[in-house]
């Protein structure tokens, strides 16, 4: 996050005498993800961050694989992930590669007495449905449907939930989860033709001091385990910090669509990145203006990168029979295209209401065996112009 923020009590200088109202130094801790030459926030705690009283056996929680290789179009029904009551187990994963895992939640309580940390990838949720709160020691953030929530690698958190009916697709980036730098300038600063900035971010707010000392559980994942540790302190018992290292949240209806007289391609709907992927969010839009355009995507080969879409809402212009929360896998070394009459569809259409979430992974995925339990049968063949015997969905 590149927006420099000072939030309660700091220091005039880094890494000098700081002292608490009862003589006793606060303790500084360093919170980056990348070394000490990538994005972080200094962090000033009542207590050292250090104070391990227990730990337990960690548990596996590496998603097994059921499809090495694919070069086959393929769907899943998402929202038949079935819902879990704890928060960590409802995590499935469904498609990986080095560079990120890529799952869905269905957690139907809040996190009571436990906290968790994922030391090996920043996290990207997107709120298909539910809201609540995130609470970290920076503060919190208010969340609802269509709201993206970055929190970088190592940042513990608690997710709180309004209601038991909750659908997230989440992402672990193995490396940092940035927006374009295109869209800024030399300084940091979102530029004019960026499709968001700095106001439509939501950052961490009312940010609690705990001065509590127990037995606080926080359940760390490291390479595929998930390690229970008991810390003698609260992990939110911060004064103060400043830096651009924290978790903040963006409202996927805050995305300002690009438009233009003939078809755009997708990277104007680029939203986010990462090492060997991009995120990109469709939204509803105005469709292309000249008099003879055909708003529906032309059909494109897909070499360089497999492509995965997430239908959040509304009628997808270029596919037929899709439902909300499906998702699709076209890979990456095949071309695909609109379905069967889209294309003359879409002529003369003047808007769409569609709401998705794009994710090119420039590295093939594997599927896991959670994923073909909600996988859709014979989707590869829905592309035929005689369908009457295909069955493209559930």
């Amino acid at each position: 996050m590149p927006i420099y923020r000072q939030v309660g009590l700091v220091p005039q200088k880094r890494h000098i005498v700081f002292r608490q109202p009862n003589g006793e130094l606060y303790h500084e801790e360093l919170f980056g993800t990348e070394g000490f030459a990538g994005i972080s926030s200094l962090v000033y705690h009542l207590n050292p961050p250090t104070m391990v009283k227990e730990h337990g056996e960690p548990f596996n929680v590496r998603p097994e694989i059921a499809i090495e290789d694919n070069l086959q179009a393929r769907s899943f029904m998402a929202m038949e992930v079935q819902p879990e009551e704890n928060y960590i187990e409802s995590r499935k994963v469904l498609f990986v590669n080095d560079d990120m895992h890529i799952g869905l939640a269905s957690p139907t309580e809040s996190m009571v007495g436990y906290f968790f940390k994922n030391a090996d990838a920043d996290e990207l949720m997107f709120i298909h449905r539910g809201s609540g709160v995130l609470r970290t020691m920076y503060g919190q953030i208010d969340f609802e449907y269509g709201d993206y929530i970055v929190i970088p690698r190592g940042t513990v958190y608690q997710m709180q939930f309004d209601t038991s009916d909750n659908k997230i697709l989440f992402i672990e980036s193995f490396s940092p989860v940035v927006t374009p730098p295109r869209y800024r300038n030399e300084y940091g600063q979102f530029m004019e033709n960026s499709p968001f900035c700095e106001r439509d971010f939501k950052l961490p707010y009312n940010m609690e001091t705990h001065d509590e000392k127990g037995d606080f559980k926080i359940y760390i994942k490291k390479r595929g385990l998930i390690y229970p540790y008991v810390y003698e302190t609260h992990p939110f018992d911060v004064v103060g910090y400043d830096g651009c290292s924290y978790p903040w949240a963006m409202s996927i209806f805050n995305f300002e669509p690009i438009t233009g007289r003939i078809h755009m391609p997708p990277p104007i709907h680029q939203h986010f990145q990462g090492r060997n992927f991009v995120i990109c969010s469709f939204v509803p839009r105005m469709y292309d203006y000249h008099p003879e355009a055909i708003p529906a995507p032309y059909h494109h080969s897909n070499i360089d990168s497999d492509e995965l879409l997430f239908y959040v809402d509304g009628d997808f212009m270029s596919r037929n029979n899709i439902k909300k929360g499906q998702i699709t896998l076209h890979p990456g070394g095949i071309p695909h295209g609109p379905h069967p009459g889209a294309i003359e569809r879409s002529i003369g259409k003047k808007e769409t209401q569609e709401l998705a979430v794009m994710i090119d992974p420039f590295n093939p995925v594997k599927m896991t065996t959670e994923a073909l339990k909600i996988e859709v049968p014979d989707y590869f063949k829905s592309w035929l112009t005689k369908t009457e015997n295909v069955v493209v969905n559930n």
